[in-house]
């Protein structure tokens, strides 16, 4: 265990004391014979449970409702060392493994979809990505900073012109002396209007398509870097998501992360394991809805009876069960098996496709299991009906998680 873990841990003491009970479905048997966890991931899982419960699940109606951005909580999950889970301690983050930082996306999602996805996008997609590809200076001033919650990182890929094929991105960047000069737009991006730094996609030769792919970072604010409207959306609404529009915008030349035309690996690589994250992100809103789809079946009586007693309601919370925990084992596999080094493309797109497509499954069963109380803001699985929608789309959509598992196992039986 580490040290900032376990000042975390300290600090949250009084709450850990307490008594633990779970749902049978937060710590499934049949997951338990396959995955040992250790104690520290014990310890984590039940630290961001109690998180969620007492500061995250109160509050992400008002959230979703306002479209307000959760400051306090972030820092919050910066204090217990949940903002840089993976991120080695000699930068200031907490060192741990990536089936931990699994754990923990479901469980802080659980609470608050929004507050999942600022600390996917700043664990996955801003951090890892310095760390394994940043110059000794970049990591420096990049890193430590972005550990403790204060300041959040984003990640420009995708382009008004272009989603899926990253590799035809229009932004540009030239070298004019010690500076680089970025002009394009950047669209759908997560935090941007609270982040304070981005990484950037750029290519430096169109002709050479991917292979001209470079990946800069950009500070914010930077002369030259505007933010476009925040965007009106379905679900994750106390997530800010916006275009960034670079127009001339100089950067130094030591912000350039890797080598020139290594932006499409890198982009890559980053997408595996982001979507192991967001797989944990599905499961942890599925089983929210799960929970309050099986509190709802107990209470609520027709015909004298509660309504868990029929069959059709019975049929419906064993479909859910059975999507949910196949969706938790896929993605402790992937995240297990990135662990030990191997390629995960193919399991964190299986990991993707299947539990986005069971936060979806789910989310709507509980609806229906809800009748009316599920179409209304009294109850919470209208949210989280909203809040699954994305997980099919961002990270890859499902179709193109198809072709990617598709495509790998063709060469795997090539």
């Amino acid at each position: 265990m580490t040290s900032l873990f376990c000042r975390s841990l300290q600090s949250f003491g009084a709450v850990c004391s307490r008594k633990w009970t779970y749902p049978a479905m937060c710590i499934p048997r049949r997951l338990a014979s396959v995955f040992t966890l250790s104690e520290t991931q014990e310890m984590l899982l039940k630290t961001c449970r109690d998180f969620a419960d007492n500061e995250l699940v109160p509050i992400a109606g008002q959230l979703d409702e306002e479209s307000r951005y959760p400051k306090e909580q972030v820092q919050r999950l910066g204090d217990l060392g949940l903002m840089a889970v993976t991120t080695s301690e000699r930068y200031g983050g907490t060192g741990l493994d990536y089936l931990s930082y699994a754990i923990a996306m479901e469980q802080i999602s659980r609470g608050c979809a929004s507050t999942g996805v600022i600390m996917s996008v700043n664990n996955s997609l801003f951090l890892a990505l310095i760390e394994k590809f940043g110059s000794d200076y970049l990591k420096d001033k990049f890193i430590r900073p972005f550990t403790d919650g204060t300041n959040v990182g984003c990640f420009a890929l995708s382009e008004p012109g272009n989603g899926s094929d990253a590799g035809a991105a229009s932004t540009t960047a030239h070298l004019d002396g010690d500076s680089w000069v970025l002009n394009g737009t950047k669209a759908w991006i997560t935090s941007g209007y609270e982040s304070t730094a981005a990484i950037v996609f750029a290519t430096v030769d169109k002709t050479q398509k991917h292979k001209g792919f470079s990946a800069y970072i950009v500070p914010k604010p930077t002369e030259g870097l505007s933010l476009g409207k925040k965007e009106k959306k379905l679900g994750i609404r106390a997530s800010s998501t916006c275009s960034l529009i670079l127009e001339e915008c100089r950067i130094p030349k030591e912000n350039l992360l890797g080598d020139i035309g290594q932006g499409f690996k890198i982009a890559m690589m980053s997408l595996d394991a982001g979507r192991i994250s967001i797989a944990a992100q599905a499961v942890g809103i599925a089983q929210a809805a799960f929970d309050v789809a099986i509190k709802y079946s107990k209470e609520r009586k027709s015909f004298d009876r509660p309504i868990c007693e029929f069959q059709l309601i019975q049929q419906k919370l064993s479909n859910m069960a059975c999507r949910l925990e196949s969706a938790r084992l896929l993605t402790w596999r992937a995240a297990a098996l990135y662990d030990a080094g191997n390629n995960i493309t193919k399991e964190a797109a299986m990991a993707k496709l299947v539990a986005s497509e069971a936060a979806t499954f789910v989310t709507h069963q509980a609806i229906q299991t809800l009748g009316g109380m599920g179409y209304v803001q009294d109850m919470p699985v209208e949210r989280h009906y909203r809040d699954a929608r994305i997980t099919e789309i961002y990270e890859g959509t499902s179709e193109i998680q198809q072709l990617v598992i598709a495509g790998r196992l063709l060469k795997e039986y090539s």
